[in-house]
């Protein structure tokens, strides 16, 4: 039986790192105002970056749904079930917040600010309205936070953790998770498709709707004997 303390201090460094991220964004969007933290965190652009951008973010619109549905090909159905509860969840809550908000796109809110030069990447199609919050930013948390989950819940039931070297791989591999999700979101500001406080929204959407999930159906993951709450 894995019990709830046990699970979260499993992924303690996970939870961790993600709230010094987010409070760091909370501290910059404090400090500055949204046109100025745009372009404080947006301003250093190479041929190299705007490519690897541009297709980073593109994984948040296929690539991740499909790496989603490769356990499929062994008969294993709990990572692609679970992620697509999750993504349902989290994507209904996010366009309702997008339509009922419909905040415009840096593209549209730089038109009034004639004396900033918007960094654009060539090649981006770019977009105006329903910006707040970032749906690419949602699914790269999503994606990431929910192998956190389903990592943790293995390797428990498993003892891998028992063993020091498995252990720091393991912290690796979460912290790993993390960074690929946090550049995916930010790759959405670096092409200038959404602000700051936009991914921070999304991220949170994304970070919490798996846990939410968890909870929600802890009876089920009792009943299978795979975590007590």
């Amino acid at each position: 039986m894995i019990t709830r303390q046990i699970f979260f201090r499993t992924i303690s460094i996970y939870v961790a790192a993600y709230l010094v991220l987010l409070a760091t964004i909370l501290g910059l969007m404090y400090a500055y105002p949204k046109p100025e933290l745009h372009m404080l965190v947006n301003s250093q652009h190479t041929s190299f970056l705007d490519t690897f951008f541009k297709y980073l973010s593109v994984m948040a619109e296929w690539p991740l749904y499909v790496l989603a549905l490769l356990p499929l090909l062994w008969k294993k159905y709990k990572f692609p079930l679970f992620f697509a509860v999750c993504e349902l969840t989290g994507g209904t809550t996010l366009q309702i917040l997008k339509h009922i908000i419909s905040y415009d796109r840096p593209v549209s809110v730089f038109e009034n600010y004639p004396h900033l030069e918007l960094p654009l990447v060539p090649g981006v199609d770019m977009y105006h309205g329903n910006s707040f919050p970032s749906g690419h930013a949602s699914t790269f948390f999503m994606f990431c936070t929910c192998c956190v989950i389903l990592m943790a819940i293995h390797y428990i039931r498993e003892g891998k953790l028992r063993d020091l070297r498995t252990k720091i791989l393991f912290n690796a591999t979460l912290l790993l998770l993390l960074v690929f999700a946090a550049l995916g979101a930010y790759s959405r500001v670096y092409l200038s498709q959404h602000f700051l406080s936009d991914i921070c929204v999304g991220s949170i959407i994304g970070f919490t709707t798996p846990f939410l999930m968890l909870y929600l159906f802890r009876d089920r993951m009792r009943r299978n004997k795979k975590i007590q709450t």
